[in-house]
């Protein structure tokens, strides 16, 4: 599987690399990952880094890092996650810190599910919510996305937004 590098007009969508696992690490052992079960350290978070590059193999998806174009600075992460702890395949993102309000996550978004359901020929996504993360169910919501009371959740209490592919509201 050759893992795509994206463009958009801002940013470079790449593979993840080793040189990426320090800033990775520090966010997930951070409080910015509370809304994805963290902090996180040690085997989980080299774990959930690990996951993210596999995913590549075995489902032909997975994490792209988040590197703006003027600078090359990563500014964190965006993927399509699968596997046994995902009820269905999930567009997520983060942003490390300082990133944020920026519009990056949107951009970083829009990029990996127009790529979804063009080069994956998928026909829904989902992104799973803790429900206080309302900054990131805002860009959802830009992406198009709406909410789905009928989705299976991911974790117990999730708010759920679900993309299709076609719909005129990207």
């Amino acid at each position: 599987m050759i893992i795509p590098r994206l463009t958009t007009e801002r940013l470079v969508l790449r593979a993840p690399e080793m040189t990426d696992w320090p800033d990775y690490a520090a966010f997930l052992a951070s409080e910015r990952s509370r809304f994805m079960g963290g902090p996180f350290a040690g085997w989980a978070a080299w774990g959930m880094f690990s996951s993210d590059v596999a995913m590549w193999s075995l489902y032909g998806h997975g994490a792209l890092m988040i590197d703006r174009r003027d600078t090359g600075v990563c500014v964190g992460q965006v993927g399509i996650n699968h596997g046994p702890m995902f009820p269905e395949k999930e567009l997520g993102w983060l942003l490390y810190a300082g990133h944020e309000g920026k519009g990056y996550a949107t951009e970083a978004g829009a990029a990996m599910r127009d790529w979804a359901f063009t080069t994956l020929g998928l026909e829904t996504l989902v992104s799973y919510f803790d429900a206080s993360n309302s900054r990131s169910m805002a860009v959802s919501a830009r992406l198009g996305g709406v909410r789905d009371p009928e989705a299976r959740t991911q974790d117990e209490g999730d708010v759920v937004f679900r993309y299709n592919r076609g719909d005129d509201r990207r």
